[in-house]
């Protein structure tokens, strides 16, 4: 049996509706010799930068730049029960592999691998890869899945952007909220994008 994670429920629905999983649990649905389930977009996330040290829970020009020399990942707590119920099926004996099957692209494919790695999976994944959602395109998709080695370069690639994201977000939003008396967002595309601060 396969487990398949999309990267929202009505993805999850439309998947598991043409793979016949049409049995509906708590967080996946199942059917057809096939387990479906989801994220809720970002269930695993860079942690803030309090992770790292106390000191960083106050905005301080002194205690920047903010370089962790590791990542730390958090889990929202609204969200601690779907992540739950992925870790519950992804360590069912049943599973033999994984089935990536969030969005196409290195967003969706950070989304899963995080989530994959929280719950300590070592089962092979398999990469759905697929740019519409009609019917035949899921048949196609599912006939033709992947190793999830071919994407791991995309993997690292997203956690890369971001790593970035992270570095100018929060050390240029605190350096100019405390250089500026307020806070101002600053972000790696929102600045530039919106004209921002």
């Amino acid at each position: 049996m396969k487990l398949v994670v999309a990267e929202k429920p009505s993805v999850a629905q439309s998947l598991a509706a043409v793979l016949g999983a049409k049995e509906k649990k708590d967080g996946y649905l199942e059917g057809g010799g096939w387990l479906v389930s989801w994220c809720v977009g970002h269930l695993v996330e860079l942690a803030q930068p309090e992770a790292y040290g106390e000191q960083y829970a106050k905005w301080r020009y002194a205690d920047l730049p903010i370089l962790p020399a590791h990542w730390k990942y958090d889990v929202a707590k609204d969200k601690k029960k779907q992540l739950g119920v992925l870790r519950h099926l992804m360590e069912d004996k049943r599973v033999d592999a994984v089935v990536c099957a969030t969005d196409a692209g290195r967003e969706g494919e950070l989304i899963f691998r995080l989530v994959y790695q929280q719950v300590g999976c070592s089962k092979p994944i398999l990469r759905l890869w697929i740019i519409s959602m009609e019917d035949a395109a899921i048949r196609d998709g599912f006939e033709h899945l992947r190793p999830g080695a071919d994407y791991d370069l995309l993997y690292r690639a997203a956690l890369c952007r971001a790593g970035a994201d992270w570095l100018v977000g929060i050390n240029a939003t605190r350096l100019f909220s405390v250089l500026y008396g307020d806070t101002l967002n600053v972000g790696r595309v929102m600045t530039p994008t919106l004209r921002t601060p």
